[in-house]
């Protein structure tokens, strides 16, 4: 004998109300709807739950042994709801560590954090400064709940398993040149020429590799260097050629922005652990993020530090092909190089 609990559920409306219209309005269906789970219930005991010879309908004792076995899984169900209500506070006032680069965390941590007291006082937010490798690593082993990464579109980093991403930015990339070099005709012409790139597994080190191979360029020296700081400081020294985010490169002087094509785009990405006790708290930390990252972008166009508009839009994240399209901004600067 297979029995449907709801149908346990509708026969406990009606010992509890007294009736079938009572029932249905309790439940919210109609009184026919009624009717017809009652009699599919007696149909699977194979037993009358009702006795129908009177002006009031009443439960046999068949009827009133399984309405209140509807009585016990109706307690169960309403306890499984507050306890999932108790966890979830639970979750929110637990910690949460996010992983970022030092120019991600002197733009966006502090207002992050201010957001998060004011909207979730519970979380306990603990901000790390982290590369790439090291964030992935950190994350994949639990050690961070969210992590802040500069990531190249047309090569994004796979997810490591139950981790999602949130684009928080993307931007064009540029070919950046000293101010005292005689502006490129075409990309062949910085063949041979020195560059300043980046760590291979970085976003602009991948951009760097692809622009390269696509136009055969071989630097005389590849510099590497990471931080924003350094890039603009080499720039400023001469030393080389470079590829960074459109944003960027409007603000930095002693340089010439060309206007030679770069394939792909720098998106800043926020990955997030899910199926973890932190789920809760890691998604409102990236909600804060997010925040943080438009309120920067709008106080740097009022400030005069973005050469073009800042445009919010709608973005995806590479690997997340059927989620809805979430409201980013692009660009927002909060990239490093």
């Amino acid at each position: 004998m297979n029995l449907d609990p709801r149908r346990l559920l509708v026969l406990r409306a009606i010992a509890q109300s007294g009736g079938l219209a009572p029932a249905a309005r309790v439940l919210g269906h109609t009184r026919s709807a009624v009717s017809q789970q009652l009699a599919s219930l007696e149909r699977e005991v194979g037993l009358p739950l009702v006795d129908r010879s009177g002006p009031r309908l009443e439960l046999t004792s068949a009827g009133r042994l399984l309405a209140a076995t509807g009585d016990r899984i109706s307690q169960e169900l309403a306890s499984a709801i507050e306890q999932l209500g108790t966890a979830n506070q639970q979750v929110m006032r637990g910690p949460v560590a996010i992983g970022a680069t030092s120019w991600v965390l002197a733009r966006l941590a502090v207002p992050a954090l201010r957001l998060l007291a004011r909207r979730h006082p519970g979380v306990e937010p603990r901000f790390v400064e982290t590369g790439l490798s090291d964030g992935l690593r950190q994350l994949r082993l639990g050690e961070l709940d969210v992590l802040v990464i500069s990531d190249d579109r047309d090569t994004v980093v796979p997810l490591p398993p139950s981790v999602r991403a949130r684009v928080l930015s993307e931007d064009e990339y540029r070919v950046v040149v000293p101010a005292g070099w005689t502006v490129p005709a075409d990309a062949a012409e910085l063949s041979g020429r020195p560059w300043i790139s980046a760590p291979a597994p970085s976003a602009r080190g991948r951009a760097f590799a692809r622009f390269a191979s696509a136009h055969g360029i071989v630097p005389s020296v590849e510099h590497l260097a990471d931080h924003v700081i350094v890039v603009r400081a080499l720039l400023a020294g001469q030393v080389g050629a470079a590829i960074l985010p459109a944003y960027l490169a409007a603000q930095l002087e002693q340089v010439t922005v060309t206007g030679l094509p770069v394939t792909g785009r720098l998106i800043a990405r926020t990955l997030y652990r899910t199926g973890h006790d932190t789920a809760a708290a890691a998604r409102v930390a990236v909600d804060a993020l997010q925040q943080a990252a438009l309120d920067d972008a709008e106080a740097a166009t009022d400030a005069g530090h973005a050469k073009k508009d800042i445009i919010v839009r709608r973005l995806h994240d590479p690997t997340d092909r059927c989620a809805r399209p979430l409201e980013t901004v692009a660009p927002t600067g909060t990239d490093q190089p």
